[in-house]
């Protein structure tokens, strides 16, 4: 049976982002005939703060890799972090995006091989620091009291300078460490990022602060959760034994990162394709056209997409 043609267009995604080779694409190329235009029938999206998809008519499908919730007003469909009652929002966390579930899923065995590979105590790789992150800077600080914390970033860098880009070099950089400070940017049900996934990927005990369902995506057991201590003082009191005792590292090194080591349902394809053939299929008038005819503004004028 023919595919279904589908004519598409990405745009407010970040600087390098290839239309022809993403998950987007590459997955619903397992289902329809995708079609890259500048005259597309469905738009995804990225950024809300940028403006590139306001010159659209189309269908409009927000994606964002942050906790923003997605405005209904300005898109027809979004795929968010978001654990929302509604329809017409996938739950897409930034980690499915980026991330090969195969890597991690753990082989019998191989903690006790890695550990002996663990030369170094604990690594911070972050971008920047600010009032934003004042739990994670701080935490950074508490830590390195007990031991040097590595950081290979931009932030508090004390390795000479910052690691290269992109999560292979990332992950080359943590195998080495026993533990890697995973913290995100924000503390919100449903946001979860790269880090803690990266870590997994490196074998770097993963120290969690952020989403506080994670436990719901992968096995409490097999990381270090914020929220699972009392106080920031009784995790560090925990980082600190399982570094002196290698077999109560193991506890936690042998444990499945996924539940039954089985990849969790957010990178279900079949899920994930239901969704777009639901906005494929569905006939509606997009949020875009249906603004009044009298509203005056700059984007009006320069609309690439007529109603049809």
């Amino acid at each position: 049976m023919a595919k279904t043609k589908i004519r598409l267009d990405f745009c407010d995604f970040w600087p390098g982002f290839n239309k022809t080779n993403n998950l987007f694409y590459n997955w619903l190329q397992e289902r329809f005939d995708v079609e890259i235009c500048d005259q597309p029938d469905f738009l995804i999206y990225s950024n809300p703060l940028t403006h590139v998809h306001r010159v659209h008519n189309c269908v409009k499908i927000f994606f964002c890799v942050e906790d923003f919730a997605p405005d209904f007003t300005e898109c027809d469909y979004a795929l968010t972090c978001h654990q929302l009652n509604a329809p017409r929002n996938l739950r897409f966390p930034y980690y499915v995006l980026g991330t090969n579930p195969q890597l991690l899923i753990k082989a019998p065995d191989e903690a006790e091989k890695l550990l002996a590979q663990k030369t170094k105590f604990c690594s911070f790789v972050f971008s920047y620091a600010n009032h934003k992150t004042k739990i994670r800077n701080n935490f950074f600080q508490q830590l390195s009291k007990y031991k040097k914390v590595d950081s290979g970033g931009r932030a508090f860098n004390n390795i000479g300078g910052p690691i290269p880009p992109g999560a292979n070099a990332k992950c080359n950089f943590l195998s080495a460490y026993k533990f890697n400070i995973a913290f995100e940017n924000a503390s919100v049900p449903g946001y979860t990022t790269e880090k803690i996934a990266e870590a997994m990927r490196a074998r770097s005990l993963p120290i969690y602060w952020g989403n506080p369902h994670i436990d719901k995506e992968f096995n409490k057991r097999s990381f270090l959760n914020y929220f699972d201590f009392p106080s920031e003082e009784a995790l560090i009191e925990k980082i600190i034994e399982l570094d002196k005792d290698d077999a109560k590292y193991l506890e936690y090194a042998r444990e499945p990162y996924f539940h039954n080591n089985i990849p969790n349902e957010l990178f279900d394809h079949k899920r994930f394709l239901d969704f777009f053939e639901t906005i494929f299929s569905t006939k509606i008038t997009p949020v875009s056209q249906k603004r009044s005819v009298f509203q005056i503004g700059r984007w009006i004028a320069v609309k690439q997409n007529k109603p049809h």
